[in-house]
């Protein structure tokens, strides 16, 4: 259908506009807009093609005929926003005079002010006896304000602010929101842009499948997620608003800041970033509230009859308005005013101060609280408020609305006494110098009001829960009897399919089998996890609304309303999103949840670090699953899905606890032991366990194996000839620990006796190395520590070779605890990988039994126990190409 322009029927349209306006008059704009809507669909259902707005006018969404009432003193209000300010700038400037390189952010909190007072003030509630509390995600760089408000309720000393981004002696403040360094204070890291966002999603998802598995109530709890315009350019940030509003998350409310700048300039100069974020969250179902204009405005906005300063409002770009606020008041008179003769008419009353104090909507109360009403009360899908600001808001010249206002840290005298005065505050200018605290006695009306507030909503916030009150009792070692036998009569089988016994034993156990949270990303078939599905169920709001393909078959995919695992699809950074959430529930919730997330280990760490990273952060507890582990493992994928690195990213994370695991009882044993570290003990620590999908038999454990397993190293195989002179010492890992057993069968060939080792965490093995060489260090005098490893393999005889299906890295962090004096060998798989069968590929990366009998042999060679004739001999039997080009070349 032809869209016209041109009015064919002036007299009707009148009638259907007049129309209009009478039902918005007698019954509202509710009404109106349904009635609009319900012509809509009619015309979409003939089939007629109808051309949907993506954007409403560049004006506030609550008109003035429907703010709400406020309910608190405006006059207080704006005056303990001053204090904040004051205090907000005061951190930053007085640590940085401290030392410049010390730095600190002024203008985010600045834009924000008024938003916060809001939250703070009149809707965020902190968890009491019959609440559970809301979620609140603060914008990462707006922490001094947070700070600022916490030192006038009495929560942080003037010594701890002092110290702001001085942490060291242990009485400063974080630099950000981090958990981990304010474990009491921070709840959640929002600082890496976009990730506050996307955890915020999953949060939100998490409190409602809580709800509906009745683990906890979570009916009245809503998350609050800050974050800035500019940050919505991560892909993160906006990557799950389609899954917020398909789960149709009512107990979400995003606000984003929209200061219409980033760290180096505008957002979008050229457009209106407030409009194209409103096109993105309405698009996918959104509730959507702008909050552009201040009270200041609707005066004009209501003398607009002809729709004129709507027009220039929507046309004038947002490059212009930041340049409107960075120059005067006769430069705004005459360039947006200016832009049509009628709007000079209007303000042609108006004096440069009222000109200047038309400022935007989120520095008004009243219009925030309006919002936030609305928001709160919004059902059936989440809300996004869009509240346009000024970044900088009363820092004046030496910021306000400028390129160079998210890197201000230092501020002159002159401007210091400026922005005293536009706060209004009784410093002396004798007393500027110092850039005092300002906070007023606690019986003044403003320190009053605002813990009176505070008390209304339950307590203070932001405030962490360190320690669940539950006490979970969690399955004795021998619920896992029959994965640590032996496998009978050679029977095969993958550490993967032991990995899924061992959570179905788990997710039998009558005390935290309803705890477990299976997390899964479109891949549980390749791990054997499909029966689930009909075991347990698929979480979903809406239950399942359709009759599976495959309802016929006794493993079907089954969605239930109180289902138990979430399925994110084919979304790694999703996934972990949600376990994140449900590794945190023991402090957000006060419910211990144990989460299991299961991917593919090249598509885990590598692909979700920063998340990684954060769940080290935020104190997360709970098991990562690397799935088809190795580079030599999934064979047939190829370069893109064969992991050789996973284990050294993870080792990068100080309370990532990982593992790499050969056998059956090794996975139970280490999954028990986390178990009880963080269920038990509440220990603040996650585990990475990787396993893998090849097929094998398994010894089964044996007694006093257990310690090894944990720290990381224990006798596999003891040497077969205590009298033999030629001893080597093997160490293996995952896939290639099997290569090392069948290397020490080859060995014999050539009289050597080995002993075979289980390294099942080098970098646990280097951790502790690492404690100890400190611990001598700074105790010289006291009698000297021995590493784990050093300890367990400084009676052994003989080179030492390692292999792994990681990069030699791996296991070179170890290097430095070897006994003196012994050879260490190290063999893995670097560079690309590549599809063939295992066994080519283990000897294409140079990790197979053979290259293995090859070092072995070199290294004896090399201490002369042995001549090198010898290991030129075992090269032409095995075939070994000296020619080909080396695995891990470019």
């Amino acid at each position: 259908m032809k869209e016209t322009t041109k009015d064919s029927d002036i007299v009707e349209t009148k009638e259907w506009i007049s129309a209009l306006k009478s039902v918005i008059k007698i019954e509202g704009p509710n009404r109106a807009y349904y009635l609009i809507k319900k012509m809509i669909k009619f015309l979409l259902r003939h089939g007629m093609n109808v051309p949907l707005f993506k954007n409403t006018a560049y004006i506030n969404t609550i008109s003035n005929n429907f703010d709400d009432d406020f309910p608190g003193n405006i006059k207080i209000e704006e005056h303990l926003q001053s204090l904040i300010r004051w205090n907000a700038m005061a951190l930053v400037i007085r640590a940085n005079k401290i030392d410049s390189s010390l730095g600190g952010h002024l203008s985010s909190f600045a834009s924000l002010a008024h938003i916060l007072e809001i939250g703070f003030n009149h809707f965020w509630r902190a968890p009491t006896h019959s609440h559970g509390g809301d979620l609140i995600y603060i914008q990462g760089h707006s922490a001094p304000g947070v700070y600022a408000r916490a030192f006038l309720e009495g929560r942080l000393t003037e010594e701890q602010m002092i110290n702001f981004r001085q942490e060291v002696d242990g009485y400063g403040l974080s630099s950000y929101p981090h958990p981990k360094l304010m474990p009491k204070f921070w709840q959640f890291p929002t600082v890496s842009m976009g990730l506050g966002p996307l955890t915020a999603i999953h949060q939100a998802r998490f409190l409602k499948y809580l709800h509906a598995r009745k683990i906890t109530n979570t009916i009245n709890r809503k998350i609050w997620i800050l974050c800035g315009d500019g940050e919505m350019d991560e892909p993160e940030s906006i990557s799950e608003i389609s899954m917020a509003a398909r789960e149709k998350l009512d107990n979400l409310i995003m606000i984003v800041n929209c200061n219409l700048q980033r760290l180096d300039g505008p957002v979008r100069g050229n457009s209106k970033i407030i409009q194209e974020l409103e096109a993105h969250f309405y698009g996918v179902g959104w509730n959507v509230i702008k909050v552009i204009w201040s009270s200041s405005w609707d005066k004009l906005l209501k003398c607009d009859q002809n729709g004129i300063l709507k027009k220039i409002m929507m046309d004038t770009l947002d490059g212009e308005y930041q340049n409107y606020r960075s120059k005067n008041s006769d430069f705004i008179r005459k360039n947006f005013f200016g832009k049509h003769p009628k709007l000079l008419k209007m303000i042609e009353e108006m004096s440069d101060e009222d000109i200047w104090n038309l400022t935007f909507g989120g520095h008004d109360l009243r219009k925030i609280y309006s919002a936030f009403k609305m928001a709160q009360k919004n059902k059936d899908k989440p809300t996004v408020l869009l509240i346009k600001s000024i970044k900088g808001y009363g820092l004046g010249r030496f910021g306000e609305a400028r390129n160079t206002a998210h890197n201000i840290k230092k501020i002159d005298h002159q401007g210091i006494k400026s922005i005293r005065d536009f706060l209004k505050l009784p410093i002396p200018d004798s007393e500027l110098s110092l850039v005092p605290f300002y906070k007023p006695s606690k019986n003044s009306p403003e320190i009053q009001y605002l813990k009176n507030c505070r008390k209304k909503l339950g307590g203070y916030l932001p405030k962490r829960r360190q320690k669940s009150d539950e006490k979970l009792l969690i399955p004795p070692l021998e619920a896992f009897k029959k994965i640590l036998e032996p496998t009978l009569n050679e029977r095969k089988i993958s550490t993967t399919y032991a990995y899924v016994r061992i959570l179905n034993t788990i997710l039998r156990d009558k005390n935290i089998g309803n705890r477990v949270v299976p997390i899964l990303v479109d891949e549980s078939r390749t791990f054997g996890m499909e029966g689930l599905f009909r075991q347990i169920g698929i979480f979903s709001q809406v239950g399942q609304l359709y009759d599976p393909v495959d309802k016929d078959q006794v493993i079907y995919y089954r969605e239930e309303k109180n289902g138990q695992i979430l399925q994110e699809g084919i979304n790694e950074a999703g996934g972990m999103g949600s376990w994140i959430a449900a590794a945190t529930s023991y402090s957000t919730s006060n419910c211990i949840m144990i989460p299991f997330f299961t991917f593919y280990s090249m598509f885990g760490l590598q692909r979700i670090g920063d998340l990684a990273w954060l769940a080290g952060d935020i104190r997360a507890r709970g098991f990562l699953i690397g799935g088809t582990s190795g580079r030599t493992t999934i064979n047939g994928e190829g370069l893109q899905h064969e992991d050789g690195h996973s284990h050294v990213l993870a080792s990068t994370i100080p309370n990532c606890i990982p593992y790499d695991p050969t056998f059956a009882h090794e996975v139970a044993i280490i999954i028990h032991h986390g178990l009880h570290c963080m269920i038990s003990n509440q220990e603040d620590v996650f585990y990475y366990i990787t396993v893998m999908n090849e097929n094998y038999s398994h010894p089964g454990l044996k007694k006093g194996q257990e310690k090894g397993i944990i720290k990381g190293l224990y006798l596999l195989k003891n040497h077969n000839n205590e009298k033999s002179k030629l001893k080597v010492q093997l160490i293996g890992s995952g896939a290639i620990l099997r290569e090392i057993l069948a290397s020490k069968i080859l060995l014999q060939e050539w009289d050597i006796d080995s002993a075979v080792w289980s390294a099942t965490s080098f970098t646990l093995l280097a951790r502790d190395g690492q404690e100890t060489e400190r611990w001598n260090m700074l105790h010289p005098t006291k009698k000297q520590k021995v590493a784990y490893i050093t300890k367990s393999l400084e009676k052994s005889i003989g080179p030492i070779i390692v292999a792994t299906d990681y990069m030699r890295l791996f296991a070179e962090q170890v290097r430095a605890f070897i006994p003196k004096g012994r050879i260490y060998k190290v063999l893995g798989t670097d560079g690309f990988g590549c599809s063939d069968t295992r066994k080519k590929l283990r000897d294409f990366f140079e990790v197979s039994r053979y290259y293995i009998v090859i070092a072995a042999l070199n290294s004896l060679a090399k201490e002369n126990l042995i001549k090198f004739s010898i290991v030129s001999e075992a090269i032409k039997k095995y075939n070994i190409n000296t020619k080909k080009q080396s695995p891990f070349s470019i």
